[in-house]
């Protein structure tokens, strides 16, 4: 069963919304469109980079990232962006706290938020175009973690306090 989602990006209260974007090089132009549309949207966003279609080391920006949304509890996404999605998505998990999902459809941006509590929204940017783009962060945004049978699942993702794997 489909998730259901609001299906014109452009609906929402996004005023209300706060993203941190970053990217490497293949995703660079995706994320300028991305910045730019969740501005004039109303939305708060932070970029960490890339700022050019030059070659950056993609895990250096995701783990920057990742560090910055897994230290804060107000709500603040991460939108990550790279070719595959993949290289940003390896990078960010390896962060205590950051549970980093790769989407290439509105459904499983909204399954990764109320099923798996995902904080950062990774994009192939080579393989989805804007309308795309903007229909995931939407799923991303307004979807609201379900808890229940969810937390116990993501109480064993997360490490504990002190370093300690639960399992």
């Amino acid at each position: 069963m489909k998730t259901p989602i609001n299906p014109k990006p452009w609906d929402g209260d996004w005023s209300t919304k706060s993203f941190v974007l970053g990217c490497d090089h293949a995703g660079f132009e995706t994320k300028e469109f991305l910045k730019d549309w969740l501005l004039a949207s109303g939305s708060q966003v932070e970029d960490l980079g890339c700022y050019s279609s030059d070659s950056v080391d993609y895990p250096l920006v995701a783990q920057k990232l990742a560090r910055k949304i897994s230290a804060r509890q107000d709500g603040v996404l991460g939108l990550l962006l790279c070719g595959s999605g993949n290289g940003v998505c390896m990078s960010a998990n390896r962060v205590p706290g950051a549970r980093a999902a790769l989407c290439w459809l509105p459904e499983l941006a909204a399954l990764a938020r109320s099923h798996n509590h995902a904080n950062i929204l990774c994009l192939p940017a080579r393989f989805v175009d804007h309308d795309q783009v903007l229909a995931m962060v939407q799923a991303f945004a307004f979807t609201e973690f379900e808890g229940g049978r969810h937390q116990r699942r993501i109480d064993l993702i997360d490490p504990d306090p002190n370093g300690l794997s639960p399992a």
